[in-house]
């Protein structure tokens, strides 16, 4: 018998049928709303409704989150490109022309191929070479093949390095067609002979698939690196700039590269000039990459991991393209109407003068972005190349008043570096006295890149008297020894520890240690107390100094070609390490000291080295010359020091230390004493004009 009917049984029935009839009701309304194409018109009852019935098995279709598949390369051309490059990256041609065949028989096998090659995470470093190795029309060949597909490749994990390639090989050839139109015809027969776009039309053409998706390419995880590098290139800024390689590139980024690709990217280095059309594509992408966004969302992309690199670089170009601007950064009524607001007006809405008042929108922002991890990275960006009306009332209402608090701060310290190296003499005195003060409490907290900063910046400002202040505030913060500077800095006082334990934070704090050392030794006051500070050192610590980093023994190499109040200082550290010169010749970073050592002058009254201490420096060097040759440390140091030369030839050695003296002396002609480039002048440049 049927169970009766309870209360609760019908009140669950009623609910399951009021969902199934608003179901029914929502499915009739959307047939209703849904428009019927010309296709579905003239197919009648013939349609296929499969589609409509599972729309998750409809093809997807290119944009903002949807990825194209091009399909899988097979086993036998997977296995091909595999081989080819390896055979690339190893590079073992019997000739240049065997190497030269093989590259067009791998290019005329990737034709048709090109989209599976990019988007295989086995074959996509091949692409990335041959894009290295390609003439202009093979580039160009690539544009064509990638074309229609750019805005699902640049978000592709393996394809948007490709494409980053491409784009930063292609760089070159556009400015080389400003000056005349060239078609590239190497390796191609008569027939392939046909009109070809210019590099200029090709990069426009990208840019049109990827209008409209800016907004979301900007902080996609992948195409974010892409669209910095096309920013870099059409604006025309050198793309080997060190600034310009983090902005490129992620920290997981791997180096692809291959033998010949330096000698191919000669063209794509330095300033270029790029055609005015680059110029206003930039403009649009600013403008479009932005639009829509209110003061809100700027906040949010400031602080948006992947974005914000992207919008530090789109600040930065919007202040360099309108600085030269008559516009007023407060227009009136009728300009605002006319012309849309730039970047900068967006983040500091009516700067300069609304940063006077600590309720507007630009002071909210300031203050809201000083602290943030991710966004006082764009307060960088901006202090370094905002105009100067408003660089002035950010030092002034936000920067100067609290600069001691923000130099203590691990995070809006490097906003405040960024003020120090831009502000003027009066206020860099005012910051000094503010700063001096606290200096112990900034080496407790290893805040040496502020030191440094504040350093230099009053030595070339002239104003001795601050140097002494901070460096009295810097001896009492290290203690009281003069070893101590060195050891604090450096923090040798830590137990060693091996290179594959150091963790990246102790190392960076370390490396700013001895950065800020070296730089005190181009400054008379600090030089002596370093110079001190390394004698005091015993020779272990001296050792372990010289083979810990390239900072560190970049401190040695700088200290040791320093002229020095004290005339025996280079004998003292040379006669100190002279034990341990085997084991600093095989050091990977101890080598350099021990390559400085012979150029430095037999003679002089503050910058010399005996010829019989390097004749005793010789001899050592020659003890283990076996040990020396089986590294490539040793057979540096081997040839700097002109052992052979040495072993055969004892007086043209002799001679040669001589022209080494001769050049010392003529520090406007110096040269390398292996002839093998300018070597720097030792002698410190403090009559160097200060910038303003």
């Amino acid at each position: 018998m049927p169970k009766p009917r309870t209360k609760r049984g019908a009140d669950r029935e009623e609910r399951k049928r009021k969902r199934r009839g608003e179901g029914e009701a929502n499915d009739a309304n959307h047939e209703k709303k849904r428009q019927r194409t010309d296709d579905e018109s003239h197919q009648g009852d013939h349609q296929d409704y499969s589609t409509q019935e599972y729309p998750e098995y409809q093809q997807p279709q290119p944009g903002p989150g949807a990825t194209e598949f091009f399909g899988m390369l097979a086993d036998e051309e997977q296995e091909y490109f595999r081989r080819a490059d390896e055979m690339l990256e190893l590079n073992q041609f019997p000739t240049a022309e065997d190497r030269d065949l093989f590259l067009e028989s791998v290019f005329k096998e990737i034709q048709g191929k090109e989209l599976k090659v990019a988007s295989s995470q086995s074959c996509s470093r091949l692409m990335e070479r041959l894009i290295q190795l390609s003439s202009t029309t093979q580039k160009k060949n690539m544009f064509n093949a990638f074309g229609g597909h750019f805005l699902s490749l640049v978000q592709h994990r393996f394809a948007s390095h490709c494409c980053e390639t491409l784009f930063l090989r292609s760089a070159g050839v556009v400015t080389q067609e400003l000056a005349g139109f060239t078609m590239d015809t190497k390796g191609a027969s008569a027939n392939q002979h046909q009109p070809e776009a210019s590099m200029e039309e090709l990069f426009l053409a990208t840019l049109d698939e990827l209008e409209g998706n800016l907004n979301f390419l900007i902080i996609d995880r992948f195409a974010s690196h892409t669209m910095r590098v096309l920013l870099l290139v059409l604006s025309g800024r050198p793309l080997d700039d060190v600034s310009v390689k983090t902005l490129m590139k992620s920290k997981k980024k791997e180096n692809i590269s291959v033998a010949g690709s330096a000698a191919a990217n000669e063209q794509n280095k330095g300033l270029r000039a790029v055609p005015g059309s680059f110029a206003l594509a930039v403009q649009k992408i600013i403008a479009d990459s932005t639009a829509g966004l209110d003061s809100t969302g700027l906040r949010v992309l400031a602080r948006h991991p992947v974005g914000n690199p992207t919008l530090q670089l789109l600040l930065e170009l919007d202040m360099t393209f309108n600085k030269t601007d008559t516009k007023s950064l407060e227009p009136s009524e009728s300009e605002l109407r006319s012309a849309p607001p730039t970047l900068l007006q967006l983040l500091l809405p009516g700067a300069p003068k609304s940063l006077s008042d600590p309720a507007s929108e630009a002071s909210e922002f300031i203050n809201g972005m000083i602290y943030d991890q991710i966004g006082s990275r764009l307060l960088e960006t901006l202090v370094a190349h905002c105009p100067g009306k408003i660089f002035k009332q950010l030092n002034h209402n936000f920067f100067l008043p609290r600069i001691e608090g923000y130099v203590r701060n691990d995070i809006s310290c490097y906003p405040a570096i960024k003020v120090l190296n831009r502000i003027g003499k009066d206020d860099l005195v005012t910051a000094a006295d503010k700063i001096a003060p606290t200096v112990p409490q900034l080496v407790s907290k290893t805040r040496y890149n502020v030191l440094r900063a504040l350093f230099e910046r009053c030595s070339a400002r002239g104003i001795n008297d601050r140097v002494k202040k901070l460096t009295r505030g810097l001896k009492e913060g290290c203690g009281s020894q003069p070893a101590d500077l060195v050891t604090t800095l450096c923090h040798l006082s830590e137990p060693a520890k091996p290179k594959d334990e150091v963790t990246r934070a102790e190392y960076a704090v370390q490396s700013h240690g001895a950065n800020l050392l070296t730089s005190l030794l181009s400054i008379p006051g600090p030089l002596k107390a370093v110079h001190e500070s390394i004698l005091a050192l015993p020779a272990p610590q001296l050792v372990r100094l010289a083979t810990t980093s390239m900072p560190t023994v970049t401190l040695l190499t700088t200290a040791l070609s320093t002229p020095s109040q004290n005339s025996v200082f280079q004998k003292s550290l040379v006669a100190t390490l002279s034990p341990h010169t085997a084991e600093l010749s095989t050091s990977q970073f101890g080598h350099n000291l021990i390559n400085a050592i012979a150029e430095v002058p037999s003679k002089g009254k503050d910058l010399s080295i005996p010829l019989h201490v390097k004749e005793s420096t010789m001899q050592r060097l020659e003890a283990q010359e076996t040990e020396l040759r089986a590294t490539w440390m040793g057979r540096s140091v081997w040839r700097t020091w002109k052992g052979d030369m040495w072993k055969t030839r004892r007086g043209d050695w002799k001679t040669w230390m001589r022209d080494i003296d001769a050049r010392a002396a003529q520090p406007a002609a110096l040269t390398d004493a292996r002839g093998e480039g300018p070597m720097l002048d030792p002698t410190p440049k403090h009559t160097k004009k200060a910038r303003g």
